[in-house]
């Protein structure tokens, strides 16, 4: 098995292969690639969010560290102030590119006393993978689209996007990459022409913060935070198939299930797990996070959204990663049934950073931990369990440790989902204790002008200076 790593600090990504070749095989991640040699597979950024603005933005809190290993990759993700893309095509070469030294946008003229023109950080914000692996994109906070040919490394181009951007994702034709932004819209960028401009596909009213097609094209499906997921015809995407509604909360991570090309699944801040035939907007199943009979755990009542979902085509299994707990829910999917089944809930010492399945071997979990950072867990007799340390774990948590440097400071950051909640207000409580009050002083002013009647049933009246 040929293995490699790959992380991304900002705007840093790096893959290094660690072993010799490797063969051509199904993708355990979230879309059911079929990946080549040079494919390193697909990450998704953690949406950096403007501290209390609910959406990516300048002001990057930090967010997740994403782990992804395929045939020939592990791949790690966070945001912080670094700016250089690299990525190992063979054993020993090296392909750099510095995000910020991309072409920018020219900055408008706002005048003297204008406000100051906003020039973004280089922080990258989100990428993908084409389904081949021929083609890699990602998105920064100085609004770009950066388009790369992998075979070999090489930028293609480089192109302004509207808004800054939350997901996006490659048609499975590879003709077209999606960028879905804060403001809700999601434009194409075609991949034969790279230079060309951006065209609207459609719009939402609130931010999305996923995207996905289907497998034939027919379809894109989008999430947003206001709790819908929409479905809507790839070739007149103003023409809706179907909302799949049924959240409470903002939805966060969506993929069409890879052997099951019909169902969706979708996970969202009301802590749940839906299994959905998204054609039709039908709800077939929902698991509830909470639920697993556990012992009580100091983030039970905590709100939390699914930051990492993964599938093992294998096992017919789904791996929800909580977005600032260390824990990962273990579902398996009943396809023919149409039903999600409750398997495991794994608990670590240490902050989970990301999860991703490997065909032939199980979940692969990278932790908040310089002594034992990676850790692989698979089914034994029915439970999920740690397995012991093989020589490639050995070799490849080895390579981690060397480089820890670029993975520090990704523990106890803010949760990256916190600020998306509907935000309550109660103030039917305080209207109503200031009506008591209201009504407590009219009555007492009333009482003072007018005393209470005398034994006889009538108020004496007594007059200044009158004798008895």
């Amino acid at each position: 098995m040929a293995m490699g790593r790959c992380y991304v600090t900002s705007q840093r990504l790096r893959v290094t292969s660690l072993s010799g070749a490797c063969r051509k095989r199904r993708l355990a991640g979230a879309r059911g690639w079929q990946l080549s040699r040079k494919a390193y597979g697909e990450f998704r950024g953690a949406v950096s969010l403007r501290a209390g603005g609910g959406g990516p933005g300048r002001q990057s809190v930090p967010g997740h560290l994403h782990f992804e290993q395929w045939p020939a990759v592990f791949l790690t993700w966070r945001t912080t102030t670094v700016s250089t893309l690299q990525c190992s095509i063979d054993d020993d070469s090296l392909f750099t590119y510095d995000c910020s030294t991309a072409e920018k946008k020219s900055p408008e003229n706002k005048g003297e006393d204008g406000p100051p023109v906003d020039q973004g950080s280089d922080t990258i914000l989100a990428s993908t993978f084409s389904t081949s692996g021929s083609y890699f994109a990602l998105t920064d906070d100085s609004k770009r689209l950066i388009l790369f040919r992998t075979k070999p490394w090489q930028c293609l181009s480089v192109r302004m996007v509207v808004r800054r951007c939350t997901a996006l994702t490659f048609t499975a034709s590879e003709e077209k990459v999606l960028v879905a932004d804060k403001s809700g819209d999601v434009y194409s960028f075609s991949v034969l022409e790279p230079h060309g401009c951006g065209k609207l596909e459609l719009g939402h009213l609130s931010m999305l913060l996923d995207v996905a097609v289907s497998p034939d094209d027919l379809f894109i499906l989008t999430a947003d935070r206001d709790e819908k997921i929409r479905v809507s015809w790839a070739a007149a995407p103003h023409s809706i198939e179907a909302f799949c509604l049924g959240h409470t909360e903002f939805v966060s991570r969506i993929f069409v299930v890879p052997d099951q090309p019909e169902l969706l699944l979708s996970s969202s801040g009301d802590r749940t797990l839906r299994l959905w035939e998204y054609r039709s907007g039908r709800e077939l199943h929902c698991c509830h996070l909470d639920t697993p009979q556990e012992p009580a755990e100091p983030w039970g009542d905590k709100r939390f959204a699914a930051a990492r979902m993964v599938y093992w085509h294998r096992e017919n299994c789904v791996a929800l990663l909580g977005d600032g707990i260390p824990v990962v829910y273990i579902f398996q999917l009943d396809a023919p049934r149409w039903q999600l089944v409750y398997r495991q809930q794994l608990t670590f010492q240490h902050r989970v950073w990301d999860i991703a399945f490997e065909e032939s071997q199980g979940l692969w979990v990278l932790q908040d931990c310089r002594e034992d950072p990676l850790v692989l867990w698979a089914p034994v007799g029915g439970q999920w369990q740690s397995v012991p340390e093989n020589a490639v774990l050995k070799k490849v948590s080895a390579h981690l440790r060397g480089n820890w440097a670029m993975l520090e400071g990704s523990a106890g950051m803010t949760d990256g989902f916190s600020s998306l909640y509907k935000a309550t207000f109660d103030n039917m409580s305080t209207y109503l204790k200031k009506k008591e009050e209201r009504l407590q002083q009219q009555l007492e002013k009333k009482r003072r002008k007018d005393p209470p009647p005398g034994p006889n049933g009538q108020t004496k009246k007594m007059k200044s200076g009158a004798g008895p």
